[in-house]
């Protein structure tokens, strides 16, 4: 076992002990969608909150980030950390909301219409992550990170009983090694949780990983692609995981192990405190469930007039006027390599955006919304639902993103501009299922 810990902790990786609610629980009621979709729709929480009402529930555990703005937050935060001690209390008595830990990972297979999605749920070093642009670590950021950003996220981690994974991590396995494997070994493995997910969320399944077996074979694939990487990206230092999704919560999770770790610098055992990890799936960049989307913008308070007018006339912009929303969503999709191409929506109006380049949309893009009130929108749905009814908003309809070059971007260049994509649409994010103690 010592060896074995000593594999995975080269690949910044660690066997958690696993938390998952007990068998009275009812799963679909349990289970929440991540806490940064649905921004801009106060009804999808509202479902929510309606489909947990009365039950154990991880919404009880998280805080949607639509409620950031409002002034209870030091109440909401203090309520979440109150019931995490409370399901914590009950775990050996007959009303046990969570079962004991078990020392163990989860092979996830989330049933979305695009397919099962494969995923292995671990937990990460995070001295072998640093988010910063520039960073030659084992764990690298995907969006530049805002620290202003931060601190919310911090607030509901510092001190946490109980931490709820929706990061997940990107693996360039380009043979699909890892899932196919991973899969066939754990045909006949225990079922961790099989159920529906509330609100149109598909379904999910995941397996206990748990036997030695389980975890050599997760080292021998990851050391085996954490080599590649060096010759793939022309590299010095090995580059393994991707943050696909969960970039900031990811780097709140590290600020709070850095002030932690000051804090008790010397301190005995301070090495292996469970705030030095972070629970996440690792996916497969190349698994054919794992579809990249845009994440589109949506300006408040901002005069579409004014806004195409002076997208016009920048050099080497054109914007024209289009018929229809079916029209503009083909118009945007259909660029050329030469020839970059995004929408404006505003209430009835739609106007097609042409500009030269053929790089990351968003790095075109987000330089001209500057100084306004934004918000990013998961999926096109919401975002025309959004800029139609919303007389001050103006929507930006970006296009299909390539997935392919990602890792080779991030290496060459380092992280892309804040949510420059979505793995799949809102609904097809990870849940809050499985936890682990943090601060106890």
């Amino acid at each position: 076992m010592h060896e074995m810990n000593k594999r995975l902790a080269s690949v910044g990786v660690k066997i958690a002990h696993i938390i998952l609610p007990a068998k009275d629980v009812d799963l679909e009621k349990w289970a929440v969608i991540a806490c940064d979709q649905f921004t801009q729709d106060a009804g999808y929480w509202g479902a929510a909150e309606a489909t947990a009402r009365g039950a154990p529930s991880a919404l009880n555990l998280i805080y949607p980030e639509i409620y950031l703005g409002r002034n209870d937050k030091n109440e909401r935060v203090e309520r979440i950390h109150k019931t995490m001690r409370s399901y914590i209390e009950t775990m050996y008595t007959g009303n046990a909301v969570l079962n004991p830990p078990r020392q163990a990972g989860v092979f996830v297979e989330r049933m979305t219409r695009h397919g099962v999605r494969r995923g292995a749920l671990i937990a990460v070093d995070l001295e072998q992550y640093d988010w910063r642009a520039g960073s030659q670590s084992m764990i690298r950021a995907t969006e530049g990170t805002l620290p202003e950003r931060l601190p919310p996220r911090m607030d509901i981690r510092r001190g946490a009983a109980l931490e709820l994974p929706h990061i997940m991590l990107l693996v360039d396995d380009r043979e699909n090694i890892l899932m196919t494997l991973l899969e066939k070994l754990l045909a006949n493995a225990p079922t961790a949780y099989d159920t529906r997910l509330m609100l149109d969320g598909g379904s999910v399944r995941g397996r206990l990983m748990y036997r030695k077996n389980d975890w050599d074979l997760i080292s021998d694939v990851l050391e085996h692609l954490a080599r590649l990487s060096i010759n793939r990206y022309k590299i010095e230092n090995p580059f393994l995981f991707a943050v696909g999704d969960g970039n900031h919560s990811l780097a709140a999770a590290k600020a709070v192990w850095d002030e932690f770790k000051l804090a008790h610098a010397g301190e005995n055992g301070i090495e292996n405190h469970a705030a030095r990890y972070a629970l996440a799936e690792t996916v497969n960049l190349y698994d054919p469930a794992v579809v990249f989307e845009p994440i589109h913008r949506v300006a408040f308070n901002a005069d579409a007039d004014r806004l195409v007018k002076a997208l016009g006339a920048l050099d080497g912009f054109s914007v024209s006027d289009v018929d229809g929303r079916e029209r503009l969503q083909r118009m945007v999709s259909d660029a050329g390599a030469e020839e970059s191409r995004c929408g404006i929506v505003s209430g009835k109006r739609f106007a097609l955006v042409k500009y030269s380049g053929g790089g990351i949309a968003t790095a075109d893009i987000d330089p001209l919304l500057e100084g306004l009130e934004i918000d990013f929108i998961h999926g096109e749905e919401e975002l025309f639902r959004v800029a139609t009814e919303n007389r001050s908003a103006s929507g930006a309809l970006l296009p299909p993103f390539n997935k392919n070059t990602l890792f080779e971007t991030i290496a060459r260049t380092g992280p892309l501009p804040r949510k420059s994509f979505s793995i799949g649409d809102a609904r097809e994010k990870r849940y809050y299922l499985e936890c682990r103690r943090l601060f106890c």
